[in-house]
């Protein structure tokens, strides 16, 4: 998924972010303490994101009543943002139509690949589910166009429905899974705002269903019972407040990019020097409304950040060095791959080098050009690199390039060229100097069906989570694949949803045989 820059949605007057610059956990209210209800609804839904419009959608199919609350002035949040892929694959009826040969074992095979620590189950399930859920996106009437964009890209320039959005085809991944194109591309062209209509879509469905939407009005706190089950919420609106009882809440309220106390204390690479991708409310409440019924949290030090070299794709021909004058990864890398490893590098300063021969400026260059130089040796002395360095390590490249090899990172022969006519050039690719973007990965620790699990991975009764404030595929900043998070959101969104249904029917079971 891809966003633009640091977006404000409407805010009331009165609701403002709680709490959006610390990590204090909104205080639990006891079900005692509530003189009365406002409402009360079998499976109450935070957010309108894609993750909790799914959530609704499947809990109202499957009989529950439903309200979805959403703090600001308009519904979908941050996913009113992307770009619009989702991350599908096992052989869609778009990788079929576009010739592009994909399994279930080999989409799971690649996901636990790039997994910082893999949940199984919900791998699994992800994958052997996502026919279906490409079908039920398209039930939903987002129609996928059955093309192929084969370039390399950080997103369809039009309305191809279907490229590679991660490191499918980068060693040592393609070794280890049978590469597929998975990044599934709604059919609006450009790179921002593709997924409102999905949105848009998750809306209307919700109005078939008779399900309320009501915005302006932010969960506060959460309400359990003498057992600790979570049983409500209360909620804020301007100039009214009150209390929902519910037999399942599930939080679908985004990540924490927006809160500076947190991003120091779990992301610090994305505080002061990049630019974040989320909105006014990606402040972490719902990951700490969570936190405040004993939820545990996992993945919280991961980020997706990125500055992407790419397109044009000849630039990828060159070779990126740290201040060492030494490569460090393969240059064909999903972006948000190398600049994971450009973190990792001393000063976090990297930089790409290309010969004249394959020099070409980017159309919106995210990490700016520096200069060009007649000598490797003039290039060494500006940068600050060690006299000698980049000359070895050129000499290497170029050696192995030439013969399509490249023992050291494997890049893909396409991408291998000699950068040996100069004179040479330079684009900064170090943090503080590139145009770095991010947003946060970690959040919640779930079930595949979406409850939310304590500190010794039992299930919080009544708690559910989806979307940005869920820890679920677990991949780091290096493995994400553009479309995870439309992808996977939409996906446990939906679990979570019937699940809550499914823990309401089954409290009203026990009501009527209590009686």
């Amino acid at each position: 998924m891809f966003y633009v820059l640091r977006y404000a949605v409407p805010m009331s007057s009165d609701d403002q972010p709680v709490a959006s610059s610390n990590t204090e956990f909104p205080p639990l209210i006891g079900l005692s303490d509530v003189g009365a209800f406002t409402d009360d609804v079998d499976v109450l839904v935070v957010g309108s994101g894609i993750s909790g419009g799914c959530a609704a959608v499947e809990a109202a199919r499957a009989g529950a009543k439903v309200l979805l609350i959403e703090r600001a002035a308009e519904t979908g949040g941050t996913t009113r943002l992307a770009g619009g892929h989702f991350y599908l694959g096992g052989g869609t009826a778009v990788q079929e139509a576009a010739g592009q040969p994909d399994s279930a074992e080999e989409m799971e095979k690649y996901l636990t690949a790039v997994s910082l620590e893999p949940e199984p189950a919900k791998i699994h399930a992800y994958c052997t589910d996502s026919v279906e859920h490409f079908n039920w996106l398209e039930a939903l009437g987002l129609n996928f166009e059955r093309s192929y964009y084969p370039e390399k890209a950080v997103i369809q320039p039009g309305t191809q429905g279907l490229m590679y959005t991660g490191n499918e085809k980068v060693w040592p991944y393609k070794n280890m899974a049978v590469p597929a194109p998975r990044g599934h591309k709604v059919p609006v062209p450009g790179d921002t705002g593709g997924a409102s209509m999905v949105i848009d879509l998750l809306m209307a469905e919700l109005e078939r269903l008779g399900v309320e939407v009501r915005t302006d009005t932010g969960a506060r706190n959460l309400i359990v019972d003498n057992s600790g089950s979570v049983v409500g919420v209360k909620w804020r609106r301007p100039g009214a407040e009150g209390f929902i009882r519910a037999s399942g809440v599930v939080i679908a309220a985004g990540g924490y990019v927006l809160n500076e106390d947190m991003v120091n204390e779990y992301v610090p690479q994305l505080a002061n020097q990049s630019y974040t991708l989320g909105t006014t409310y990606d402040d972490g409440l719902g990951i700490r409304l969570g936190q405040s019924a004993g939820a545990a949290v996992k993945h919280m030090d991961q980020a997706f950040i990125t500055a992407p070299v790419y397109p044009p794709s000849i630039l990828l021909t060159g070779i990126i060095v740290n201040s060492e004058g030494r490569r460090f990864v393969a240059e064909d890398s999903y972006h948000s791959r190398t600049a994971g490893f450009v973190m990792d590098q001393p000063d976090k300063r990297a930089y790409l080098i290309v010969d004249e021969e394959h020099m070409e400026r980017p159309a919106f260059p995210l990490a700016p050009f520096i200069d060009g130089w007649e000598t490797v040796e003039e290039m060494e002395s500006d940068l600050g690199i060690p006299a000698g360095n980049l000359a070895t390590t050129l000499d290497d490249y170029n050696t192995h390039a030439a013969v399509g090899e490249d023992p050291d990172f494997h890049k893909s022969a396409e991408f291998l060229a000699p950068q040996a006519n100069g004179p040479w050039a330079a684009f900064d690719m170090s943090l503080g100097k590139a145009m770095y973007s991010g947003f946060t990965v970690g959040g919640l620790a779930t079930t595949v069906d979406g409850e939310v699990l304590d500190a010794q991975s039992q299930p919080i009764v009544g708690l559910f989570a989806a979307g940005a404030c869920a820890a679920n595929l677990a991949q780091d900043g290096k493995g994400y694949a553009s479309g995870t998070q439309l992808g996977e959101g939409s996906y446990f969104g939906r679990r979570a949803g019937r699940e809550a249904a499914r823990l309401a029917a089954a409290s009203e079971r026990v009501g009527a045989d209590v009686e």
